[in-house]
């Protein structure tokens, strides 16, 4: 009764690259586990599949950012792939090989592929003229600028779409448009740019969008592109940008979408380099391995048109086939910030386990593109109902009754019509899981829990129990039971990974997908120990709850801060040989007057407990001389005399504040004494 082992198969499987600007949340995690299903079943059925993933680490957004925290976008992109590696692991997402875009397999790669691109005579340059902000001295993407929307006169709009009206147009109609970056006013520059030569391929993409390699109603989006009309792909970004510089063009670096899909090559050869294998034989025009790529249905046109367009240029092989999903929705609405709703991982993974999410996507993932709702009151009793109500409740009520027998199976079957369900339903389980239909999977797998339960309850092991001579009834009928759950957990493995590692230890066995619906028969199980606990609406309150604190969080770092730091930013950092430089001392104001025709100086003289020196100050509006007179503070002592139309100025006293009436001098504690050096 053991399914026949398919033929193997050799198999790479890739997520679409975390940005390396932000923490994970469940809209990407939907993604990651949809694969990392698919690619643990592909290894329980005895295929290789190697699942490569990766940080896409380039761009403005991450230069900016890294700007921002004071760091370099090395060490930006570091912190952020440590954070996301430890997302994945939390998640169970087995990837062979988690690498960065920001890598020398990649450099080496993109310079190798523009190189093919460009002998092939698929890479044209052109002047172009864009918007550039004079004060950070950089061009403005669309996103980067910001005005008032020239069809509604709604303020605050990006540079390519109004969100108050819908219209759509050019950041220079934008009417007193503004760099969202610096605030100024941006100006027309021109520049050279690289384009990929994209039409030149129109034919041959669609041929090949057509062929099996999407869903029908991805090739059908992308017909109405491609009947549209293509254009040609700008490729280049101008300094400053990090990124690789493309070669022999110094100055220009690629754009982040031209060296992010060669990112699943580079991270596949950085595993096989290690290994002494070659990357190649996934990647080579007659390779015999396959490539699928999961991605979101936001991000098809690189996929779908650009990639495939690279590829074939490039002389390397396209992917098998791009599964496109949907996105995720909270509640029946959009993850949003404004309502709460947008969680990231680590909120959920602080809080609920993350087996409890994984079947609750794979109960609902289909393989076309519709959106998936986590509706959270459904979460919770699907998780409890399906998972610990059925499938680990046949472990629990039988396995107590096998191990007071001494704890070895039966060996024959107490109902083998019953059983030839499960063996009937293992290849359309297999098949389900083949093409992501893991809702039916689930489906299935539940209604033969279903069959399971009802059968145990109907021969009702426990009563028997208490029956002279029934002992090997209740033997039989509770190890059907525990066959019938290892055939389950065996098919929910690849959802339930730790679920089923621990139901191996139980069973005393490895979990064999081809094994599955051959019995165990006198076979020596375990103890059993509870699997799963139940789901807590407690918990899930906890992690909206964390969303919600998140979401504060970085609403409070994204604000503009008010007050004297935003007003006027800390100016550039100095080494501490420049600030040693300056003598700060503290002086005792001896007199101070006005100045005759002077509106904003007083004169003061400072004693410094040996010399005296005569200071001209700006703060005649907040201070009257003969408040001064008597106070100790602090002065530059070593600042350059200077001439003034009213005499020489021959220091400097310190004082804080925006100027007016609110204008405050330092003044030490009690004890400090003229002429002390301030350290």
């Amino acid at each position: 009764m053991s399914e026949t082992r398919p033929t193997p198969r050799k198999i790479l499987v890739t997520s679409a690259l975390p940005y390396a600007n932000g923490s994970l949340h469940l809209g990407h995690v939907l993604e990651y586990i949809q694969t990392d299903i698919w690619a643990r079943f592909q290894r329980a059925r005895g295929h290789q599949c190697l699942y490569m993933c990766a940080d896409d680490a380039h761009g403005t957004a991450i230069m900016l950012r890294a700007e921002q925290l004071g760091l370099t976008p090395e060490q930006h992109i570091s912190n952020m792939q440590a954070e996301h590696e430890r997302d994945f692991s939390g998640f169970l997402i087995d990837v062979d090989n988690y690498h960065s875009t920001h890598s020398e397999e990649n450099r080496e790669l993109s310079a190798m592929i523009y190189r093919r691109l460009s002998e092939n005579g698929h890479i044209a340059s052109r002047t172009i003229t864009q918007a550039f902000d004079p004060e950070k001295q950089l061009f403005l993407a669309d996103r980067y600028i910001k005005g008032t929307c020239p069809r509604c006169g709604t303020p605050d709009q990006y540079g390519d779409n109004c969100e108050a009206c819908g219209a759509t147009y050019s950041p220079t109609e934008l009417i007193d448009p503004v760099s969202a970056i610096s605030g100024a006013t941006p100006v027309e520059k021109e520049s050279e740019h690289f384009f990929f030569t994209l039409p030149a391929f129109s034919d041959f993409l669609k041929q090949w969008t057509r062929a099996g390699h999407l869903q029908e109603e991805m090739a059908n989006k992308l017909a109405e592109w491609l009947e549209e009309g293509l254009q040609e792909w700008d490729i280049s970004r101008d300094a400053p940008y990090f990124g690789f510089e493309i070669p022999d063009a110094p100055g220009k670096y690629f754009y982040v979408w031209l060296d992010a899909p060669i990112g699943y090559m580079a991270s596949l050869k950085n595993y096989c380099d290690q290994r002494g294998l070659d990357w190649r034989d996934f990647w080579k025009k007659d390779s015999d391995a396959e490539v699928y790529h999961f991605i979101g249905k936001d991000i098809v046109n690189f996929h779908a048109l650009f990639w495939p367009a690279m590829l074939h240029s490039a002389d390397f092989r396209t992917p098998t086939k791009v599964c496109v999903h949907g996105f995720l929705t909270v509640n029946g609405k959009k993850m949003s910030k404004s309502r709460g709703t947008f969680i990231n991982a680590r909120n959920y993974l602080d809080h609920l386990d993350p087996e409890y999410l994984r079947y609750y996507f794979a109960a609902k993932l289909t393989a076309g593109v519709d959106d998936l709702d986590l509706n959270l009151d459904d979460f919770i009793a699907k998780v409890n109902s399906d998972l610990v109500g059925k499938v680990v409740n046949i472990a629990s009520r039988t396995a107590k009754f096998v191990n007071k027998s001494g704890g070895v199976l039966a060996n024959a079957l107490a109902d083998e019509a019953l059983w030839q369900q499960f063996v009937e339903a293992a290849p359309r389980i297999a098949e389900y899981y083949e093409s992501r239909e893991y809702a039916r999977a689930m489906r299935d797998i539940m209604a033969l829990a279903d069959a399971a339960n009802a059968w145990i309850a109907d021969k009702a092991p426990w009563s028997l129990a208490k029956e002279e001579g029934k002992e090997a009834e209740v033997l039989a009928i509770c190890s059907q039971g525990v066959n019938m759950f290892r055939a389950l957990i065996t098919w929910l493995a690849p959802v339930l990974p730790n679920t089923a590692a621990k139901a191996a230890q139980f069973l005393n066995c490895e979990l064999d997908w081809a094994a599955a619906t051959t019995p165990l028969a006198d076979h020596q199980i375990n103890k059993f120990k509870p699997l799963m606990q139940r789901v807590e609406k407690s918990q899930v309150d906890a992690v909206m709850e964390a969303a919600k604190e998140s979401l504060a969080k970085l609403q409070a770092e994204a604000k503009p801060a008010s007050g004297p730091l935003a007003e006027e930013p800390i100016a550039p950092q100095i080494q501490f040989d420049d600030f040693a430089k300056v003598d700060l001392r503290i002086a005792l104001i001896a007199n101070a007057e006005h100045v005759e025709g002077a509106g904003k100086l007083l004169k003061l003289t400072l004693d410094l407990g040996g010399e005296t020196r005569q200071v001209f100050a700006g703060i005649k509006s907040a201070y009257n001389p003969e408040d001064l007179i008597g106070k100790h503070t602090v002065m530059v002592a070593n600042l350059a005399p200077r001439k003034m139309r009213f005499g020489v100025s021959e220091g400097m006293v310190l004082a804080a504040g925006p100027g007016g009436k609110d204008l405050w001098i330092l003044e030490p504690h009690e004890g400090a004494k003229p002429g002390m050096r301030v350290m």
